[in-house]
Formats: C-alpha cells, sequence, structure tokens
C-alpha cells in the first residue's frame, strides 16, 4: 500500500510562497533522523532533504504563489499547494504515482479523490509527514535565498520572511515589495498608511 505523507511549509512568514511536499518512503529503505523540520538544524534538513530524494519512491514538491494567498486566504493556499504536490508525484523513473491514502500534517486535508487523514502534529508522529515537511521547508528556504538576491534590503536569507524584529524594521524602511503578502496584517498596515 502506498501510503503519502503531506505537509507544508511558510504560512507564518510575510513574504514568499507557501510550499508543500508529498512523500512515499519506500518501506526497504529507513531513512534514519526524519523528524519534522523546525526541530533539525538547517544542514540536517538539507542532508535529509538529498537522502530523501534519493531514497523516496516518490516525492514531490509544489506551491501557491503570494498572489493566491492573497487571493485564496493562506489555508486555502496551502491546501492547494498540498493538492498540486500530491498530484505530481513521481518516482525515480519520472513516472506519476497515485497514492493509496495520504496522510496530511495538521487540521484539514486537501480536497483530493484519495483516501486521506488530517493528523495534528504528524510531522512527529509520521515519517513520511516528517519527510515532506524536510522538503517542502528547504525548497521555501532555497527560494527565499534567491529572493535575498533579488530584494538584498529585505535581508530574506536570514529570516526567510517571517515577521522578525529585523524583517519589520527593514519593511517600515523600504516598504512592501512584490513578494510580501498583502493580505497579512502587517503589510497590509503599512500599506494603509498607518
Amino acid at each position: 500500500m502506498l501510503i503519502c505523507g503531506v505537509d507544508e511549509a511558510g504560512r507564518g512568514p510575510l513574504a514568499g510562497a507557501v510550499y508543500a511536499a508529498a512523500v512515499i518512503l519506500d518501506p526497504h529503505y529507513t531513512i534514519a533522523g526524519l523528524a519534522d523540520s523546525k526541530t533539525l538544524s538547517e544542514s540536517r534538513r538539507d542532508f535529509l532533504a538529498v537522502e530523501i530524494r534519493e531514497h523516496a519512491l516518490a516525492w514531490a514538491i509544489a506551491s501557491s504563489s503570494v498572489e493566491e494567498i492573497d487571493r485564496l486566504n493562506i489555508l486555502q493556499a496551502s491546501l492547494l499547494a498540498m493538492k498540486r504536490a500530491i498530484e505530481a508525484l513521481r518516482n525515480r523513473e519520472g513516472s506519476l504515482v497515485v497514492p493509496h491514502q495520504v496522510l496530511v500534517d495538521g487540521l484539514h486535508c486537501p480536497k483530493i479523490d484519495i483516501p486521506s487523514q488530517a493528523i495534528v502534529k504528524g510531522d512527529s508522529k509520521e515519517p513520511s509527514i516528517a519527510a515532506a515537511s524536510i522538503l517542502a521547508k528547504t525548497a521555501r528556504d532555497e527560494e527565499m535565498r534567491e529572493m535575498a538576491l533579488r530584494y538584498p534590503q529585505y535581508d530574506f536569507a536570514r529570516h526567510k520572511g517571517y515577521p522578525t524584529k529585523d524583517h519589520m524594521q527593514r519593511l517600515a524602511e523600504h516598504g512592501v515589495s512584490a513578494i510580501h503578502r498583502r493580505s497579512y496584517g502587517p503589510v497590509k498596515k503599512l500599506l494603509a498608511g498607518s
């Protein structure tokens, strides 16, 4: 039975896309050290992401854009990214793979025609969800490093778009960039000039 774990990364930041990943692990190959991506160091996540890509039976990463986040809301955009990742699952040969069951981190499942189950704190309970959390987080972090080159004044490589004190100061100083989420309170407030 092909069980797919799904998780997202980037619901909290004020900037950048939200990412999701779907992973079907190989039951005959154990990837040691899988855990919720938030509990791992960046170097450990990067190492495990390579392991997952090399040894999972199938995996995919997808995202929802800043525009989709602002139009749909972050929950719906996250679920859309998850749906896209599940539908994009490919094996090592590049063939599409349809899982028999989907396990999703959190409270909600995307609208798909596959039996699915939402598991609170699933990234610490199910290895396939932990693997998905690692792929989603590393892909999003990579995008934010690229955005840091495009928008150096915000230092996205360091805070990854999260509302840190430094990010808030830079936002106030430089204004709202094209990749800031306009529906998020602090950004909306800045745009309204209050």
